[in-house]
């Protein structure tokens, strides 16, 4: 007679956890004189860089939050101290 084989499957608990995901808060000080920081954070970022860079490459590479570099393009712009390049910022 033949023996059948048995395997015993491991009993799999499958749990599954709400993933929290917790925005991190950017809490910034607009006043004039915060934004012209940023501002100047942007302007020697794009001087260093020597090509147009999108927010986001600015924002890590000056060390910032996108949000604070958003605030120092808007001042920047305002100014007419860089522009628009296919998409991404540059001098002006």
């Amino acid at each position: 007679m033949a023996e059948k084989k048995t395997t015993k499957r491991a009993a799999t608990k499958t749990t599954t956890a709400a993933k929290k995901t917790t925005a991190k808060k950017v809490e910034l000080l607009i006043n004039a004189e915060n934004v012209g920081f940023r501002a100047g954070d942007v302007y020697q970022t794009l001087a260093a860089a020597g090509e147009p860079l999108t927010a986001a490459e600015i924002a890590k590479q000056a060390k910032i939050s996108e949000e604070e570099a958003f605030l120092g393009i808007g001042w920047l712009f305002k100014e007419g101290k860089i522009k628009d390049v296919e998409g991404k910022i540059a001098l002006a």
